[in-house]
């Protein structure tokens, strides 16, 4: 059973919740009746702008510093004119990798006249100034501002509320303050649109899994459904805190909604994440953007059990090689998908329904068992409920790997490792659960435990005696012989491999758990007789007396 969360965060009535939750009460407040998957541009323009500008407004005091400092024989100038061309040289932004910001689209010019009447069209036309300036964010951006839907009091209000948060300067980005207000409002604004939300946002905790998992240090990293870019971000962020350099992985995706798209190249450029994402109307089915693409690494959350894909075009694609999907659900579609994007050494990792591990129909499960004895599957994760915003049906982790030999790892070919994670997850409200990061750890540790990619000195679950052995444990993890999963039917729920987790034994004897337990009823029931005679006095009294 699932945990509740024990945060010090409160809600609106409450203090102490984070500096993001406390942006998102004071803007949600300013919503009103706007729809929430409309004012989700609004706002997250309005931030991606304050980033832009607080990283142009602080080279501009570099630059100024600079012009005024007989040290600085680069810049240094008594000639005003020089020092204000230097000021508004466009190159020396973009040499800093810093968005050149013109005139009209800085925060302080615009918080300024936030409160006038024709601010909607004053941020429509910085939208298409920074554009028009930084070719990489063209046709991204939104211009939905000069609306007469939007509140010219709603937009003076969010300027107001954002002045005051730093987000693009050196101070801010350290601390990655953008990432996690863009983060944050990303979810709440998933939550918000409820299962629209999906389209663009994977739970983090999910793709934070998926990442560990995999260990994306090097290489080409592709997702052909990136939503908002999450996979991408994380990987970054993976790299990062092991130590390793950004510039060895690169990123590769592909969007069919426009609109997720724009919100996917925001939230890259923002944290200055070079990649190739490409958009089109088709999708990755009908027009693979990438299609001569040979990934290290991919990693995906797609819609799941797409009936509207195209199948009845792609009947004899080069893709199908363990069989053609059915026209009427896509998930063996992408599952085959990925494995023709891998190098012969590539992994993939993506989520997918619960029926893709068992499903038999409409030629299901003879490409799932085509996949399997083509010994590709590497371990299978069945994951809790209520992870999702999209969707409250459970989900699973699929993990797959071209090549099973293990190099310096152990050699698992012929095998697959099942994880029963459905037990873990916290509920962080009424309605979603998230996973802990000591769940993830643990489901992590697990699986490099059997891959012989982990070293430890203190065991943990899935781990036996000895740096990093492995053992499986009853109710959680097992590896499995292909012989064993041909034994199933090819079935790949890890629940029918893991076996049941051992219930603590009853030590009470029976005869006598019998007398105490009738006992407790009897007391149960005279208390029963007592508050039914209360509560008829009561009535009595009231008049209501039958």
């Amino acid at each position: 059973m699932a945990r509740t969360k024990n945060t010090q965060q409160k809600n609106g009535n409450g203090a102490n919740v984070g500096f993001e939750a406390q942006l998102w009460q004071a803007a949600d407040k300013l919503r009103g009746v706007m729809d929430a998957a409309e004012y989700k541009h609004v706002v997250l323009g309005l931030i991606f702008l304050k980033y832009v500008s607080d990283a142009f407004a602080e080279r501009h005091a570099e630059l100024d510093a600079a012009t005024h400092n007989p040290k600085d024989r680069d810049y240094y100038t008594t000639d005003e004119k020089q020092r204000e061309a230097t000021l508004e040289d466009r190159d020396e932004y973009l040499s800093a990798n810093v968005f050149w910001v013109p005139p009209e689209a800085r925060w302080f010019t615009l918080q300024r006249r936030a409160r006038e009447p024709l601010i909607g069209r004053l941020l429509d036309a910085a939208m298409e100034a920074v554009e028009r300036d930084n070719p990489k964010l063209k046709g991204v951006l939104p211009k939905i501002y000069g609306r007469e839907q939007i509140s010219k009091a709603t937009l003076g209000g969010l300027i107001d509320i954002f002045a005051n948060v730093g987000l693009g300067d050196k101070e801010s980005r350290s601390k990655d303050v953008l990432g996690r207000v863009y983060e944050y409002f990303l979810g709440q604004f998933a939550s918000a649109e409820g299962k629209k939300g999906g389209q663009f946002w994977t739970a983090k905790c999910v793709v934070q899994l998926l990442v560990a998992m995999l260990e994306p240090f090097k290489g080409r990293v592709f997702d052909p459904c990136n939503g908002s870019g999450g996979m991408f971000v994380q990987s970054e962020k993976f790299v990062q805190a092991h130590g390793g350099r950004i510039g060895d992985i690169s990123v590769f995706g592909q969007e069919r909604n426009q609109t997720t798209y724009r919100l996917c190249v925001m939230n890259l450029a923002i944290r200055g994440i070079e990649g190739s994402i490409a958009w089109n109307n088709e999708g990755s089915f009908l027009n693979d953007a990438h299609k001569d693409l040979k990934a290290d690494f991919v990693m995906a959350n797609p819609p799941f059990n797409d009936s509207d894909w195209g199948g009845d075009r792609l009947k004899d694609d080069k893709r199908w090689k363990y069989g053609v999907p059915p026209e009427g659900n896509a998930n063996f579609a992408w599952v085959q998908h990925f494995i023709h994007h891998l190098t012969p050494t590539g992994m993939a990792g993506f989520v997918l329904a619960n029926g893709s591990m068992a499903s038999n129909q409409s030629n299901e499960g003879v490409i799932r068992k085509n996949i399997i004895e083509a010994d590709l599957v590497d371990c299978m994760i069945a994951l809790p409920g209520q992870l999702f915003y999209s969707t409250q049906i459970p989900v699973c982790l699929w993990f797959i790997a071209r090549d099973k030999k293990g190099g310096k790892l152990r050699d698992r070919r012929g095998e697959t490792l099942f994880i029963d994670a459905r037990k873990l997850g916290m509920m962080v409200d009424r309605t979603h659960l998230e996973l802990t990061p000591d769940d993830i750890e643990k489901v992590v540790r697990t699986y490099h435990a059997w891959r012989g990619s982990l070293s430890s000195p203190r065991p943990r679950a899935g781990e036996g005696k000895g740096e990093g052995a492995y053992k499986d444990v009853l109710g959680f993890c097992k590896g499995a012989k292909l012989e064993e999963i041909r034994g199933h039917g090819h079935i790949l729920t890890p629940g029918r491999y893991v076996g049941a987790e051992p219930q603590p034994e009853d030590a009470e004897p029976l005869a006598a758990k019998m007398k105490r337990l009738t006992a407790e009823l009897e007391t149960q029931f005279t208390e029963s007789a007592r508050l039914e005679k209360e509560i008829r006095k009561n009535l009595k009294g009231l008049g209501h007396d039958r």
